[in-house]
């Protein structure tokens, strides 16, 4: 008899330690984090972010893409997220989330973070999406075209429709040197989206011009996400706003099950 209760001991010890280890194993932040940015910008807008979260010990890629094709995009970011050394919290700004959506699907995907992002569900796009949602910039005529299929938005209005909470110098440097974009990412139907299998994290602009806001709601709800609102925020909220938006992408990489 006092064998089985020495025995039950142990055994009880052994299961609590158990379930302390893999707690903690799963209460482990994710190490990799992986930016992706919109269109009409390029990566280098993520640098506040970026600082914010290497200061915190993250490992931080920026995903550079071309904004040539949505299949370029998203083959570009795959290839960051495939030099990620184990699980990653993917992260993107605007059409970023699109790509996203997509590449989250890898397995090394552990979490996706929105920022005012378009989180589309399989066979809708963001142009359909968009005149359900119409944005305040879709009511003007800043948005041009090149004679090859490349959109931009005219750097005399860019501050005011993507950035109007930036110093205005600021803003008129992005403006002057946004990368263009074809068009045809805006009307590529999305597949399997990750965000019905992972979890999500979503930033609201509440000012944003370039995704009407309630659009960016819609997509949190329905996906779920973890939501937060940043009261004033233009579509550069990522800019203006880093240390919010860094503290959601801490979150996700505290809470996202490795």
């Amino acid at each position: 008899m006092k064998i089985n209760t020495t025995k039950s001991l142990f055994l009880a010890t052994a299961l609590a330690l158990a379930t302390l280890s893999s707690t903690a194993m799963a209460a482990t932040p994710v190490h990799n984090i992986v930016l992706v940015h919109g269109a009409w910008v390029n990566g280098s807008g993520w640098k506040p972010v970026y600082d914010i979260l290497v200061k915190d010990g993250y490992h931080v890629s920026v995903a550079e893409h071309p904004l040539t094709s949505f299949d370029d995009d998203v083959t570009a970011v795959k290839r960051t997220v495939d030099r990620q050394d184990g699980p990653t919290i993917l992260v993107g700004h605007s059409y970023g989330g699109a790509i996203i959506t997509d590449v989250g699907n890898d397995p090394k995907v552990v979490g996706l973070v929105y920022i005012a992002a378009h989180a589309l569900d399989q066979g809708e796009t963001e142009v359909s999406n968009g005149k359900l949602y119409p944005n305040a910039t879709s009511k003007t005529n800043d948005v041009k075209k090149t004679a090859d299929g490349f959109l931009y938005l005219d750097p005399a209005h860019y501050p005011a429709d993507f950035a109007a909470d930036l110093p205005l110098k600021q803003a008129q440097f992005e403006a002057n040197a946004q990368e263009l974009t074809a068009a045809s990412v805006f009307t590529v139907p999305a597949g399997q989206p990750a965000w019905k299998s992972k979890p999500s994290w979503y930033a609201v602009a509440t000012a944003d011009r370039i995704i009407n806001p309630d659009l960016e709601r819609m997509y949190a709800k329905r996906a779920h996400s973890h939501t937060i609102e940043v009261k004033g925020a233009s579509h550069s909220v990522y800019e203006s706003h880093p240390k919010e938006v860094a503290a959601l992408i801490e979150q996700a990489a505290t809470h996202a099950a490795p």
